[in-house]
């Protein structure tokens, strides 16, 4: 194996979904619990999941299926929505001023899609009452279109016979900084697209959103329950990261896997195909001796798809360095503290909106002397969790950026929102982990649940850079 960096994109993926080509993300793209739930014909779906699960790759997929089928499938940016609501005021207002304005976009790229925009469509809209698909199909239906490729050709034809449109909005929290206006945004562009979706049938919406976002704006807004029952929760579990692994190494050397054949194998057989890119065995210390290299790539992910790709393509540049043509357990052993770094670097840019201050909680979780002497280090029932924030606390108090005051309870439940704590149970030599997509609620009432609570593996070489050496030394790795 030549770890050339065309090799390591190719052979683990980008980090980000949307800058794969779509073909090669079709060949390798696992479809897991979550796919479904979100690609059908029901009127609203809400994506949520944290930055890196994998929703814009969600996304692209079914976007592709569906224009594949001869679908009418579009998708909004950003920037396509950038200017909507920024001055408007009066709550009831921004919903309408979002209506109007998703409409407009809407047709607009439905228009473009064909090569049919005309002047002075945005009028002939406004005679429809916004009514989306009357006025495409009776806009679409008059003009000629002999001219257009014959794909398009079929997508108007269905679109013509079914008056069914797919709209995804994806990317909508670039830029968030979990102040008022962005939640009242969010919040009414979300009552917005319910609202069209229940007067208009054959509209379709999909939309992905961070799990942070959701989260405050579902606490700050009560008209969001009326929402609720449309939220998917996008979540993967180590079983089905490790087939998405093995699936892109399959295809990588030509063999193309079905993902329910992988997802019915049991992890060592999955482990045991990717022995042509990496050794079998991961050589650590205590815990982690002579274990599965599966178990610990595993063990040390946050259940994010493109955690495993950078730890993969770490470690692959890594065996490049050393002339290796096998991924081994020095190349990892080597990363690890610069994976560690990313990762919680990561979490520190991606939650600062809404705690200003997460760096100080976060490295203030780094073991005192004592934890390090007791081995207790990153390791804590409820009550000594509490203990430690409320030390942190002392050289000064958080407050969100929302201006509200956060007292132990809320930074623990913060914590464990963002993964940067989970709950675990211990089974023998293994760990059982449970992460806040998983329990949403274990968190919030500190009662006993018979889970203990510790900081993600994945950060520790981050908070205990003194102590490299030591950190695997004083975890155990998860279960199956």
């Amino acid at each position: 194996m030549q770890f050339t960096e065309e090799n390591i994109a190719t052979l683990f993926g980008h980090e980000a979904a949307e800058d794969e080509d779509i073909e090669r993300l079709k060949t390798y793209y696992l479809k897991g619990s979550t796919f479904d739930q979100v690609s059908n014909e029901l009127p609203l779906r809400i994506l949520v999941g944290h930055k890196g699960i994998g929703k814009s790759a969600l996304f692209h997929i079914s976007m592709e299926e569906e224009r594949t089928k001869g679908k009418l499938a579009i998708l909004i940016k950003p920037d396509d929505i950038a200017e909507i609501g920024d001055r408007e005021e009066d709550f009831l207002k921004l919903i309408r001023e979002w209506k109007q304005g998703i409409s407009e976009i809407i047709a607009r790229k439905a228009l473009i899609s064909f090569g049919l925009l005309y002047e002075g469509w945005r009028g002939k809209l406004n005679e429809y009452g916004g009514k989306i698909i009357d006025f495409l199909q009776e806009t679409l239906s008059a003009k000629k279109y002999a001219d257009l490729k014959q794909s398009q050709q079929a997508v108007l034809r269905d679109f013509l016979s079914s008056g069914r449109i797919y709209v995804y909005l994806d990317d909508l929290d670039r830029g968030w900084q979990g102040q008022k206006n962005d939640i009242r945004r969010i919040s009414a562009l979300l009552n917005a697209v319910r609202d069209i979706a229940s007067d208009i049938k054959g509209i379709s919406f999909r939309i992905s959103l961070r799990s942070d976002v959701y989260y405050l704006v579902r606490t700050s807004d009560e008209s969001t329950d009326k929402i609720e029952g449309s939220v998917i929760w996008h979540s993967w579990s180590n079983h089905e990261i490790l087939a998405l692994l093995v699936k892109r190494v399959e295809q990588f050397f030509g063999r193309s896997r079905d993902t329910k054949e992988l997802i019915a194998l049991s992890q060592p057989l999955l482990g045991g195909k990717l022995d042509p890119v990496m050794a079998s065995t991961f050589h650590g210390k205590g815990h982690w001796s002579n274990i599965p290299t599966y178990r610990m790539l595993m063990s040390l992910i946050r259940k994010r798809p493109r955690d495993l790709v950078k730890l993969c393509t770490l470690a692959a540049r890594e065996a490049r360095e050393q002339s290796s043509e096998i991924i081994s357990t020095e190349h990892f052993n080597e990363i690890f503290e610069e994976y560690s770094q990313g990762r919680l670097q990561d979490t520190i840019n991606e939650y600062r909106s809404e705690l200003p201050d997460i760096e100080r909680l976060l490295f203030g979780m780094k073991p005192s002397k004592q934890e390090k002497r007791t081995a207790s280090g990153y390791i804590y029932t409820t009550d000594a969790l509490l203990k430690k924030i409320v030390n942190i606390q002392q050289s000064g108090a958080f407050k969100f950026a929302n201006g509200k005051v956060a007292d132990r309870q809320s930074l623990a439940a913060f914590m464990y929102k963002i993964n940067f704590l989970t709950a675990r149970k211990e089974d023998g030599n293994y760990i059982i982990r449970r992460y806040f997509e998983e329990s949403r609620y274990l968190s919030q009432k500190f009662a006993d649940f018979g889970f203990d609570w510790e900081v993600h593996p994945a950060y520790r070489w981050a908070l205990q850079p003194d102590s490299i050496n030591d950190v695997l030394t004083n975890m155990k790795p998860s279960a199956d």
